[in-house]
């Protein structure tokens, strides 16, 4: 490539650009949407909906040599937010932003480089076409796992440090999978259009994060739980037939474990049922895993929860760590991209 500018804007098929179901025209931006826009009027879930457009995940990555970047994005949000851009995997610029119109400045060093932006994961952003400055390489980063996870708040992970801190970025930085997150503050309730959202994505490794919303938000109970589990990811498993699957189970939360949501269910009897729907699913499958919440956040772990309920940056940290050695025990699908 020439020494001028490189000019690399947000697709669906662009190789630079990953971690958005969909690229969305916002005026002279794209919006990034982590759920299918054209089913957003048959979700029937306006906070889910916008949290859908919350850039949870989403980046740009690449090797380049070039001297510096230029991002002209918008933020929205009643809080600030963060712009981590990462050099070889280690952090090499944090930009705060308030809400408002910015373009993001960002000399990077000599030489080639593995280059990610992340985006920030709570807020609403629009982003313009990025630009590499002098760059004379230009190449998208190689051929890895693709790996979607579906979540709540703990899986967005607006209190980590920033969004390449997140424990879904961290895990994803640590195991080298091209990473989607689909985790949606307060909105993880088994809804069609995360099953379509998952189903259209191609993905060699699933992970699944179920039970805390439906405990604060009693959307199943004793009697539906289990069976709404089995069957969202007995089709997660019909649309994915060779993807690798992994439930993960609720983190520790003292305040919860033995508290009964309305209907009666604690977070201990949803563990459990949990086990008890992979055993049934895995007499037909045999490849769906279950991960312990318990050993990623456990109940004697609390001080790691800066309300009691969501971890903070360090807990945050630790999850990411905990969780790239508990995935990595699993063999992903070969790669589907």
């Amino acid at each position: 490539m020439s020494d001028e500018a490189q000019i690399l804007e947000p697709s669906v098929s662009s190789e630079y650009w990953r971690g958005a179901i969909s690229w969305v025209p916002d005026g002279d931006t794209w919006r990034p949407w982590r759920l299918p826009p054209e089913r957003a009027d048959r979700a029937h879930a306006p906070v889910l909906v916008g949290h859908a457009q919350m850039a949870a995940g989403v980046r740009a990555e690449l090797r380049t040599d070039a001297s510096g970047l230029s991002l002209p994005l918008t933020y929205e949000y009643d809080a600030p937010g963060f712009v981590d851009v990462t050099v070889e995997d280690a952090l090499h610029r944090r930009v705060e932003l308030t809400s408002g119109s910015h373009v993001l400045e960002v000399d990077l060093p000599d030489g080639e480089h593995e280059v990610r932006l992340w985006l920030p994961q709570a807020g609403h952003t629009t982003v313009g076409a990025l630009t590499l400055k002098a760059a004379t390489a230009v190449a998208p980063l190689a051929q890895r796992p693709r790996w979607i996870t579906y979540g709540s708040s703990i899986t967005q992970c607006s209190a980590a440090a920033g969004p390449s801190q997140t424990w879904p970025a961290i895990a994803a930085t640590t195991l080298g999978w091209d990473l989607t997150c689909l985790g949606f503050g307060g909105q993880c309730h088994l809804d069609p259009i995360a099953e379509h959202a998952i189903a259209q994505t191609p993905a060699d490794v699933i992970s699944l994060c179920l039970g805390i919303n439906i405990h604060g938000r009693t959307s199943f109970n004793e009697r539906s739980f289990a069976p709404q589990i089995s069957g969202f990811v007995e089709r997660v498993r019909a649309a994915h037939p060779e993807a690798t699957i992994a439930v993960i189970t609720p983190i520790g939360c003292p305040a919860r474990e033995n508290s009964a949501d309305h209907d009666g269910l604690t977070l201990v009897q949803m563990r459990e049922a949990i086990g008890e729907v992979v055993a049934a699913l895995n007499a037909h499958d045999g490849r769906i895993t279950v991960i312990d919440g318990l050993s990623i956040i456990g109940t004697d772990e609390e001080k790691l929860l800066h309300d009691g309920l969501h971890p903070g940056p360090e807990g945050y940290q630790l999850m990411g760590q905990r969780l790239a050695s508990a995935l990595s025990a699993l063999t992903p699908a070969p790669a589907t991209h």
